[in-house]
């Protein structure tokens, strides 16, 4: 799949017929999937398939909102979704407040003026700013450009939106994010130097880097699964108990990720791995000691090593 940075002072000249979709498509959700369905479903002889997304959200760019900063997919994970949903050409919009002169819309619009667009496939719901928006609409029906707007999925009567599942995230709801995403929560980064206090407590653990951009887990225990990357895939899988959260039993100050591989041994600094969320085992505990600490740490070994089964 290519892919093409556009900003401000950038001006795009393509002559390749497209069908093009808009939208953020953070988590490419269930939902963002079916936008993609649509879309190639009603593309013609001699088109491809392209998505114009934005690297910020436009509500926070617009409104400075700092919730919508935070990732559910990590970028380059986004780009191999996208290509295995077969979009050919990827337009990575990167704009600023002070891009927009206008409003959001015709900003968009003004980035099209240079493109083949025969058709737009869009999400209900799309309309950061609704008086643009119809705007944009009656702009591309004069152009003779034809707009499908898909309705929103639903899952049991509700809409599913990429804010939805950033609030099961942080409710250490596992179970409705992988159900809406259609595959676990993962963060992914690099394994970095820690305080080495789970290796001394007999539970080495690695401590991922790089994880500021995504949205954050509620504190606590979590079954899960790391993807060991090499040479831009992974190539290894091991079952693991994840800690999320501020470790206050040895009075951690900050929000880490780190990840105890079940039955590993092996050094992975430097390393890039894939974190996955399963399931929520427990809230965050302080204890008076270090021995009830490790006594915990032995019960949730026993109890994720049976959850996962035996065999694995």
């Amino acid at each position: 799949m290519e892919m093409i940075t556009v900003n401000e002072k950038q001006q795009l000249v393509e002559a390749t017929p497209l069908t093009l979709v808009i939208g953020n498509f953070d988590g490419v959700h269930k939902g963002h999937q079916v936008i993609l369905q649509k879309a190639r479903e009603q593309m013609k002889d001699g088109e491809i398939l392209a998505v114009m997304g934005f690297a910020d959200h436009p509500l926070w760019v617009l409104k400075n909102d700092q919730d919508f900063d935070k990732k559910i997919t990590p970028e380059q994970d986004k780009l191999h979704l996208l290509e295995r949903l077969g979009v050919d050409r990827y337009y990575h919009l990167k704009i600023t407040k002070d891009d927009i002169k206008t409003t959001f819309w015709e900003f968009v619009f003004e980035q099209l003026s240079n493109l083949k667009v025969n058709r737009i496939v869009m999400g209900e719901g799309a309309d950061y700013d609704e008086a643009s928006h119809t705007e944009f609409l009656n702009l591309c029906d004069w152009q003779g450009i034809e707009v499908t707007v898909v309705p929103k999925v639903k899952v049991n009567g509700t809409k599913i939106s990429s804010r939805t599942i950033r609030d099961y995230i942080k409710e250490g709801l596992m179970d409705p994010v992988h159900a809406l995403l259609g595959r676990p929560f993962t963060v992914t980064g690099t394994v970095v130097h820690g305080e080495k206090m789970g290796r001394k407590l007999g539970f080495p653990t690695l401590n991922l880097g790089e994880v500021d951009s995504y949205v954050v887990p509620k504190p606590g225990v979590y079954l899960g699964i790391v993807g060991i990357h090499e040479d831009g895939v992974i190539s290894e899988y091991w079952n693991t108990l994840i800690s999320a959260g501020y470790r206050p039993a040895v009075n951690g100050h900050r929000y880490l990720i780190e990840a105890h591989l079940l039955n590993f041994s092996g050094d992975l600094y430097d390393k890039t791995v894939s974190v996955s969320f399963l399931r929520f085992m427990r809230e965050e505990l302080n204890f008076d000691n270090l021995d009830d600490l490790v006594e915990q740490m032995e019960k949730d070994k026993i109890e994720g090593e049976k959850l996962m089964g035996q065999n694995w």
